[in-house]
């Protein structure tokens, strides 16, 4: 064969390969959510659980997910930051810099279970938190940092050297330039992990059963940090194991179908719109 029917037939078994993956994340997104839309409710979402009864709602959940999400990357992105920054831009090829890539890489490798042990020797026990949203949220900080430091230095290295050396050259200092040029460049790659982030944090669940617990010891908008913080996904894995409340399934499926309502929400109503208005600014690259 001809290295023109090769290519054709390697572009049609990609072609083929990328319409079977689409096929399977949309059999599994549209099982989910024609299990656990016609659930959905006003009451569902506000509604307090129950352990015994029928009708029992997620809205205490559904605040804790949020909430913990919100310290939790409060905590990571600035870390995850300056890292980013300094292995990009400051950094040279030591062993410092050598073990600070080992270690990031390392944590990525940690079991998240193994991460939800840590956090309950470290936080709960330890420091005294107890079963908190601070002591989830901390916890959840170390599975936050390896793909957000990792996501923040291949965005800034991804950014063009001319840019560097014509702020440079006008004048500015390098930190003008990180600052003004650089890192607004690659805020899109940046937001794309967060996005991913957050996502993987929503549904977290080993690490929160044994640092956030298992109960609900606070009502939707209690900010208190020290308070007990069952979320969505932890107390979807408490309903289908030990859960004894009659309509367990159809509050697992409208569980599922808001978690995955909330994740295609943090894709598609930050991600696009912050990429469309880089565009519009012509930051971003064609």
């Amino acid at each position: 064969m001809n290295a023109k029917t090769v290519n054709t037939i390697a572009m049609a078994g990609l072609w083929l390969t990328g319409c079977i993956v689409l096929a399977i994340l949309a059999a599994f997104l549209g099982y989910i959510l024609y299990k656990g839309l016609p659930v959905i409710s006003w009451s569902f979402l506000t509604g307090v659980s129950s352990d015994i009864t029928v009708g029992g709602g997620i809205g205490a959940q559904l605040f804790n997910s949020f909430y913990l999400l919100f310290l939790s990357l409060a905590f990571s992105i600035p870390i995850a930051l300056g890292a980013g920054i300094y292995l990009a831009e400051y950094a040279r090829d030591t062993r410092l810099t050598r073990m600070i890539r080992l270690s990031t890489e390392s944590l990525a490798a940690v079991p998240s279970i193994v991460l939800g042990l840590f956090g309950m020797i470290v936080f709960v026990n330890f420091m005294g938190f107890g079963f908190s949203i601070l002591g989830g949220s901390l916890t959840l900080v170390l599975l936050n940092l390896p793909l957000l430091v990792r996501v923040t230095e291949e965005s800034l290295r991804s950014i063009p050297d001319d840019y560097r050396e014509a702020s440079l050259a006008l004048g500015a200092t390098k930190l003008e330039t990180i600052l003004r040029v650089i890192l607004p460049s690659a805020l899109p790659g940046i937001f794309t992990g967060i996005t991913l982030t957050a996502g993987r944090a929503l549904g977290e669940t080993a690490i929160l059963i044994f640092t956030a617990g298992t109960t609900v010891s606070r009502y939707m908008g209690d900010t208190d940090v020290l308070a007990g913080g069952e979320t969505l996904a932890v107390h979807l894995w408490y309903l289908l194991s030990t859960g004894l409340v009659p309509d367990r399934d159809a509050i697992a499926n409208g569980i599922g179908a808001v978690l995955i309502l909330m994740i295609l929400f943090f894709n598609f109503a930050v991600t696009l719109p912050f990429r469309m208005l880089q565009s519009h600014m012509g930051i971003l690259k064609k």
